[in-house]
């Protein structure tokens, strides 16, 4: 199972969630663990494995051996940009430092947000003109939360409409600034901008569980929306299929496996207790909203979501754990949540 690209919480261990989830994200759904803030390309972590082979694959190598006779074949790879050691003259530039250029207008009005999900093709190289990812070389196109990037890619795509590409310019602040192992100094992007997808709107009682919502000594609030089939509940170690919406209580989305095309899919004793708790209290087919304390949720983590938070959750399907290891074989270190 692959973790879901959102956020560190990423409430569910994303499948093959969403085809193209490769890219740098900052964490919050509903993993009990926080994920780290950046990739080496702009989409979300869900590809990001398949990504890395891609990546290695496609990105130039250097040496002095390529084109060699009996020497293999040099990785293919996108040709950079006349101008991709700086900005030119014509370029727009914002007040952050990011630099951009309209390579082709879009064919719709209306600007992606900071909360949706955007599908993408795009292709990166470092100032000296190594190409370092391309989603065009992987042969499809790349799907990610846009908060959940690089800055200057959370800015960047604010400004194009669908059906545009464009250059970006983006200087190290708003890239990786010098992570060990990601593209370093400026790095250029030409992306096309080809699917806009808005997350569900906040419930109107988004800002507080009503009288109606059950309770639990916990201080975890529950208001079935849909009753489900059977009687079975899920277990603590059981896996579970779901498709979920998360916001804060100010009405925000900060994840949504919707957007993602994909139900997410995780064993629950590895997502915030909230998580554990409420989903207990499913059966198969059930939707619910949950109003999920800080205390149940991430305790005030850097990076992730803050305060009481609000799912609606949807229980497609409860599985069983997967074996453990044999009798006598130690388990493998880092398996269990924090």
């Amino acid at each position: 199972m692959k973790m879901p690209a959102l956020v560190a919480l990423s409430l569910v261990v994303t499948s093959a969630a969403c085809k193209s989830d490769n890219g740098p994200k900052e964490g919050a759904s509903p993993k009990a663990e926080a994920t780290s803030e950046g990739a080496s390309n702009p989409a979300s972590e869900a590809e990001n494995a398949k990504a890395a082979t891609s990546l290695n694959a496609a990105a130039p190598k250097e040496g002095a051996n390529a084109g060699a006779p009996g020497a293999p074949p040099a990785p293919p790879s996108i040709p950079a940009p006349e101008d991709v050691a700086a900005p030119p003259t014509d370029a727009e530039k914002t007040a952050s430092g990011l630099a951009s250029k309209v390579l082709k207008a879009g064919s719709e009005q209306g600007h992606p947000a900071a909360s949706d999900t955007v599908v993408v093709h795009y292709t990166g190289w470092t100032t000296d003109g190594k190409m370092f990812d391309s989603s065009r070389l992987r042969g499809e196109p790349a799907r990610f939360p846009l908060g959940r990037v690089i800055a200057g890619w959370t800015e960047g795509l604010q400004l194009m409409t669908k059906g545009e590409s464009r250059r970006l310019w983006i200087p190290e602040a708003l890239a990786y600034k010098g992570m060990p192992g990601r593209p370093q100094g400026m790095l250029v992007f030409d992306v096309e901008l080809i699917d806009i997808i808005a997350p569900p709107p906040a419930p109107p009682d988004v800002a507080k569980a009503p009288k109606k919502a059950k309770k639990s000594k916990s201080g975890l609030a529950y208001l079935q929306l849909e009753p489900g089939k059977g009687t079975e509940h899920p277990k603590p170690e059981s896996v579970v299929s779901v498709h979920y919406t998360g916001w804060t209580t100010d009405g925000k989305a900060f994840d949504s496996s919707i957007t993602r095309g994909q139900p997410a899919r995780f064993p629950l004793n590895r997502v915030i207790p909230g998580w554990t708790e409420g989903l207990q209290l499913m059966v198969a087919g059930e939707k619910a909203r949950f109003w999920i304390p800080e205390e149940l949720a991430y305790k005030g983590q850097p990076g992730a979501p803050q305060g009481t938070l609000v799912f609606d959750v949807e229980l497609l399907e409860i599985m069983a754990p997967p074996p453990g290891p044999p009798p006598g074989h130690p388990s493998v270190p880092g398996n269990h949540a924090h």
